[in-house]
């Protein structure tokens, strides 16, 4: 019966919504009432607005949705348009609760504690999000694009604008806080590991389906990905074709999505990848289209 409902892609795509919705309320709780307090700072987007709101008092919410703007401008045109609207509600909702958050009083001022389960709340909450298919921070998107360009891994890219972020917070706020914050990004880091199988690691998707061409080409239209085709023999179901492909985990959610369109029967197993050995060039092809 879940499947049934999950493969109805309208009705997925509402829970898909209410997730990020729930996880970007997470998160913004993490943040108003454990980190903001403390002066510990989150990465990306949201920790340049965190400094920027302690030296100006210019809200926090305002910040965050000023800032993430342009980099939703910029993906705009090379990532789906789907997962620009749920990363743009997100981000929507995630700034509205950061103000309606702000007034509440503060559930500790120990640094420790506002380090531990504010890291633990806010890995729930930006994976939750992550897994629905959005994104909360701008960065993120940046990364994603960088990574399709030049086959950078998403977090270490996020990871070198986090560490950025924290060394001018060290110069501003102390290099305790600085320290404060780069503790919780590893635990985070460690809570979105539990949620999402690796922040950084590379996934490897094999399909077993009917419909080869169709998904191969969407694949690498759409995510820029080649595919190596095998030819396999099902004990039952007779003659597939087998795809192989390495990909990252901010795209597996699209990747579903394809393959949902082009053959919902298809089989799919997605796997870690620890290692990737030599250069995979990406050549240009020509993609039919049908008529």
């Amino acid at each position: 019966m879940l499947r049934k409902i999950w493969k109805n892609s309208i009705l997925r795509t509402i829970l898909e919504f209410i997730g990020i919705a729930a996880g970007a309320v997470i998160a913004a709780f993490a943040i108003e009432e454990f980190l903001v307090p403390c002066t510990i700072l989150d990465g990306g987007v949201v920790g340049i607005g965190i400094m920027v709101s302690s030296l100006t008092k210019i809200p926090l919410g305002l910040l965050t949705v000023v800032l993430n703007v342009p980099f939703l401008l910029i993906g705009s045109r090379k990532m789906g348009k789907l997962f620009i609207a749920k990363s743009a509600f997100g981000m929507a909702v995630f700034s509205a609760f950061l103000q309606l958050f702000a007034p509440m009083k503060d559930v500790t001022d120990e640094y420790l504690l506002a380090v531990c389960f504010g890291g633990v709340l806010l890995g729930v909450g930006v994976g939750l999000v992550i897994r629905c298919g959005g994104c909360l921070d701008g960065t993120e998107t940046v990364a994603i694009m960088l990574n399709k360009r030049f086959k950078l891994p998403v977090g270490r890219i996020v990871l070198a604008f986090n560490i950025v972020i924290f060394v001018v917070a060290g110069f501003l706020f102390g290099f305790d806080r600085a320290m404060y914050s780069l503790l919780t990004y590893f635990i985070t880091s460690k809570v979105l590991d539990i949620i999402e199988n690796g922040i950084d690691q590379a996934k490897a998707a094999m399909i077993i389906t009917e419909d080869a061409k169709e998904i191969s080409e969407q694949i690498y239209k759409r995510l820029g990905r080649t595919v190596t085709l095998m030819e396999g023999e099902g004990l039952v179901s007779g003659k597939k074709i087998v795809l192989y492909c390495v990909l990252t985990r901010f795209e597996i959610h699209e990747l579903r999505e394809i393959i949902d369109k082009a053959d919902s029967s298809a089989f799919i197993a997605i796997s870690d990848v620890s290692e990737i050995i030599g250069t995979h060039m990406k050549k240009t092809i020509a993609l039919e289209k049908d008529d």
